[in-house]
Order: C-alpha cells, then sequence, then structure tokens
C-alpha cells in the first residue's frame, strides 16, 4: 500500500543523529536520478520536482544553512522514511523547533520527497529571513516558484 504525502509526514521516520548520516543522505539525493519536490513548509507548493543542477543547487543551500544556524555536534532535526533508499525527508527549523528535536504540533521547515507534497501550514508567522532564503533559492534556481 503506497502511503499518502500526509501519512508519511506524520508516521515513522528515523531520525539522523549525526551530520556524517546527513552527508549519505544528501549524496544519495543528489546522485539519484530521481527527480525531488524540495518545499518549503507554509509556502506555495511546488510546481515541479527538481532533479540534476537545480537538485544539488537546493540541497547545498539547505546543508549550508543548517550548519549556519544548528552548531551542535549532534544533529537530531532530520528524519527519513530509510537510510538505504530514501523516499522522504522532512528537517526542522533550528529556529522554529520547539524543542529538541522538534516538538509537539511544531511542523517541520521542509520536506523532500519523491512524491508530490501536500500544503502544510507553517503556523504563526513565518520568519521574513526564512522567506527570503527560500526567494533567493529559487533565483538561484531559476525557479519561478
Amino acid at each position: 500500500m503506497n502511503k499518502t504525502f500526509a501519512e508519511t509526514l506524520n508516521g515513522t521516520l528515523w531520525g539522523l543523529m549525526r551530520w556524517e548520516q546527513w552527508d549519505g543522505l544528501r549524496r544519495q539525493i543528489g546522485e539519484s536520478l530521481d527527480p525531488w519536490y524540495f518545499y518549503a513548509v507554509g509556502e506555495d507548493l511546488p510546481a515541479e520536482p527538481l532533479a540534476g543542477e537545480r537538485l544539488a543547487i537546493a540541497l547545498e543551500a539547505l546543508d549550508a544553512l543548517l550548519r549556519n544556524d544548528h552548531r551542535d555536534e549532534h544533529l537530531g532535526i532530520v528524519y527519513t522514511d530509510d537510510f538505504s533508499r530514501p523516499s522522504f525527508v522532512k528537517i526542522y527549523d533550528p529556529h522554529h523547533m520547539g524543542g529538541c528535536g522538534g516538538g509537539q504540533g511544531i511542523p517541520p521547515g521542509w520536506t523532500i520527497s519523491r512524491q508530490p507534497p501536500e500544503f502544510i501550514a507553517h503556523g504563526p508567522v513565518r520568519p521574513e529571513n526564512r522567506r527570503r532564503w527560500w526567494r533567493e533559492l529559487q533565483e538561484k534556481q531559476g525557479a519561478g516558484g
């Protein structure tokens, strides 16, 4: 049985506790020939999945943001459905987690998935610095929305 996006988002996911695991996951996604939907929660849904250079740009930008804003030795804010064959990743924003590793009812900051995402309400107000980061990333990719 194939799960819906929401079922996967709210289902059992495995946490990445070490930065090396994140590096490996990014490498798997980036080297995959499959397109991936990169979604900033609370923003417009992506019109199309990313692949190739556009996907590499998104992964690199997200990595830089996480390393800059989450200066903890342990990662603990990235979750995936499968370490060896991922199809879904959710990442909590280091500045909007509501507690260690994501608070109850706090939505993730981003999802990366093989299936089209469903809209997730961000909650109160998405910080302008994150909205600006998202717009700049889309400009780098040559994407419109």
